[in-house]
């Protein structure tokens, strides 16, 4: 990559930093794959402008730093299609689940399915992300139950992040739900990954994180622990699918381990929201689930609030609870169901969701030092970005310092 400085100008900036500030009349300088300077472009120092040799007219549009989508499972094969007409006739996500549906009807499907025929299924799930201006993705494992099987996710994640060039963070969620072949023997499960799959995997470079759904219908508190434990020993930070369908001291634990984040939670309460915010975990909000389960209970936005604990947005691309690929949909979803503000929803899928994924300061910001990833925007105010739904305002999309989606005037 060259390293000649380039100028992005005339824009309207919006770095999502911890003000959530605006600079009217503002400019970038990149400069290998990083932002170099950013500011008012009345005060880029000459001798800085003088070196940059192409400059892109933005023509006053919107630019925010490249979106993030924090949480998704989306590499997988099949559909859950049936089973959400199940839930459609009164039938629970639970009582599909106890029925042996669920996340297993998916862990057949990807287990049945090669590893290019992972790649071609979830390729265009993440091209629609990519399309609305996201720049980094988190993908989750957990359809394989089987090590050979989680490798093979694990490894599609991170061919895709290559083959589109994006930033792809992989997190280990073996411990997803208790593969057929444990029936009945969820702590020796917990006890192979912990031993053997995950020290594996690691050092194989297919791992960033380290998961596990903390439910009635997934594993206890006790197991979390000592899968946390042994990700602590690898020098692995955590994460948890906590509070969901009941509370079960999930958040509380993750608090103590200092996890990047715990997502769903929507049975967590105002003591555990307090936790999180003292420990840096990051509630990690997935509106698209919580309308597709038809959940009636909110998550407690006004103790995330109270608490000053930091709430991200995400898609939770999955076959089940989840069927969609729309961060922007997440967004809208996110301000509309949950009564997120413009400014939260949007500092929930830059700066906040970096939090999330461990990546703060590196991503989700205008800032100088940070990845040269950002999105402009056809909107005429930033309030837009959480308000249209089937519609993507998405005019180009930069990334390393590249133009990767869109066109831009240069010269």
């Amino acid at each position: 990559m060259s390293a000649a400085p380039v100028l992005w100008h005339h824009a309207r900036l919006l770095p999502c930093d911890a003000a959530m500030s605006r600079i009217g009349a503002g400019a970038l300088v990149t400069r290998a794959g990083r932002i170099e300077w950013v500011g008012p472009e009345s005060e880029l120092p000459p001798g800085l402008r003088a070196q940059c040799t192409q400059h892109h007219d933005l023509q006053g549009a919107w630019v925010t730093p490249g979106l993030i989508d924090c949480h998704t499972h989306l590499v997988f094969a099949g559909t859950r299609a049936a089973e959400y007409a199940q839930r459609q006739r009164g039938v629970s996500y639970e009582d599909i689940a106890r029925q042996g549906g669920g996340i297993l009807t998916t862990v057949r499907d990807t287990r049945a399915a090669s590893e290019q025929q992972l790649f071609e299924a979830s390729a265009p799930r993440l091209a629609a992300l990519l399309a609305e201006g996201v720049t980094t993705v988190e993908i989750k494992s957990g359809y394989g139950l089987t090590l050979a099987d989680e490798r093979r996710q694990l490894r599609v994640a991170r061919r895709l992040g290559e083959a589109f060039g994006v930033r792809v963070q992989a997190c280990l969620l073996a411990a997803h739900a208790l593969p057929p072949e444990f029936s009945g023997r969820p702590a020796d499960y917990i006890a192979v990954i912990a031993r053997d799959w995950l020290p594996q995997l690691a050092a194989e470079g297919l791992v960033d994180s380290v998961d596990i759904f903390c439910e009635k219908i997934g594993f206890s508190v006790d197991q979390a622990e000592i899968l946390f434990e042994a990700a602590a020993r690898l020098g692995l930070p955590v994460k948890m699918h906590a509070e969901q369908l009941s509370n079960l001291g999930g958040s509380r634990l993750a608090a103590r381990f200092r996890a990047l984040s715990c997502d769903h939670l929507e049975f967590t309460d105002p003591a555990d929201a307090a936790l999180l915010a003292a420990a840096g975990t990051v509630a990690v909000l997935l509106p698209v689930a919580f309308y597709g389960l038809r959940e009636s209970r909110l998550p407690p936005i006004a103790a995330f609030r109270g608490a000053g604990t930091g709430m991200a947005v995400a898609t939770d691309c999955n076959p089940g609870s989840a069927p969609g690929a729309s961060l922007l949909l997440a967004m809208s979803m996110a301000m509309r169901l949950f009564g997120l503000t413009p400014e939260e929803v949007l500092a929930g899928v830059t700066a906040q969701a970096a939090r999330a994924l461990g990546l703060a300061g590196q991503v989700g910001t205008l800032s100088a030092g940070a990845a040269a990833d950002f999105v402009v925007w056809s909107i005429a105010a930033p309030e837009e970005l959480g308000y249209w739904v089937g519609f993507n305002p998405c005019r180009a999309v930069v990334r390393g310092g590249r133009v990767a989606v869109g066109e831009l005037s240069g010269s």
